[in-house]
């Protein structure tokens, strides 16, 4: 072995460990899926399950409904997440390419709105959707997961088209197109790699969403989410924690290959907006 590699051997060790430590929780809860009630009080700490068993998936997903939940799930997070990158790019297109009096101050008031807390602004949104007549619908609650300004969003379209070189928007106008046409014809699609970040980014906090899906859906239980479906675990005088163990995994592994599959995306669009 090399001395460079001697080394960097403390510094691997470190982080195996670290490595080890942080996705141990993940491997416990997907090994307790798979036991049973008594195994998993007897057998707490061991990993392999003596008689692993699919029993508690299909109690998760058809006497809990979680496959119903899922369908929910997904629906709502596709949703949301589509409707804030058309939003947040249309605001980060107009804060990073027009010349409007007060850009500074525009964006230093979007930012501080990042420390106001969700809970905060609950009560009007539900206001606002109850007298739409949205609530215990799915689409209001879309609209409440993706009515509130989305900062971190429109913060990575802004730098990104910012960093654009105005020759294009020029040449575009010397062939007569307006601000709608560049937009959708030009500058969203060269903005991929961000646009993929924030549905990412958006996707996985609607998967797990639980105030906003829980207050809007309290008259519609069937309409609940993953994150609002683990209470189907928690009786009055127990609780079942193999079926919560598996129902963990199904809400889990979804965005973990979500994520897989645009992880390049990801880096690309952060590494994009950090340049502008």
């Amino acid at each position: 072995m090399k001395r460079h590699d001697l080394k960097r051997l403390p510094a691997h060790l470190i982080l195996i460990v670290v490595c080890v430590a942080w996705i141990y929780p993940f491997i416990w809860m997907l090994s307790t899926s798979f036991k049973s009630s008594r195994e998993m009080f007897t057998n707490i700490l061991t990993l392999i399950p003596s008689e692993p068993s699919w029993d508690n998936y299909e109690r998760a997903w058809t006497s809990a409904k979680f496959g119903q939940f899922t369908i929910n799930t997904l629906v709502v997070a596709l949703g949301v997440a589509a409707l804030v990158v058309i939003i947040s790019s249309l605001a980060g297109y107009a804060l990073g390419r027009g010349d409007m009096p007060g850009k500074k101050v525009i964006i230093g008031v979007l930012v501080a709105t990042m420390f106001l807390p969700k809970g905060y602004t609950i009560l009007p949104t539900y206001i606002l959707i109850n007298a739409m007549g949205l609530n215990n619908t799915l689409f209001g609650v879309i609209l409440a997961e993706a009515g509130p300004a989305h900062i971190v969003a429109i913060l990575l379209f802004t730098g990104y088209f910012a960093n654009l070189p105005k020759e294009l928007e020029e040449a575009a106008m010397m062939d007569g197109a307006g601000h709608w046409r560049i937009f959708w014809r030009i500058m969203l699609p060269l903005s991929k790699p961000v646009a993929a970040t924030n549905f990412l980014f958006n996707f996985l906090n609607a998967w797990n969403a639980f105030l906003i899906p829980l207050v809007f859906t309290l008259g519609a239980p069937d309409l609940r989410t993953l994150g609002v479906g683990m209470y189907a675990f928690f009786g009055d005088n127990a609780i079942d924690w193999t079926g919560l163990a598996a129902g963990g995994v199904i809400a889990v592994l979804p965005i973990i290959v979500v994520f897989l599959f645009l992880q390049r995306y990801f880096v690309e669009g952060i590494a994009g907006a950090v340049r502008g």
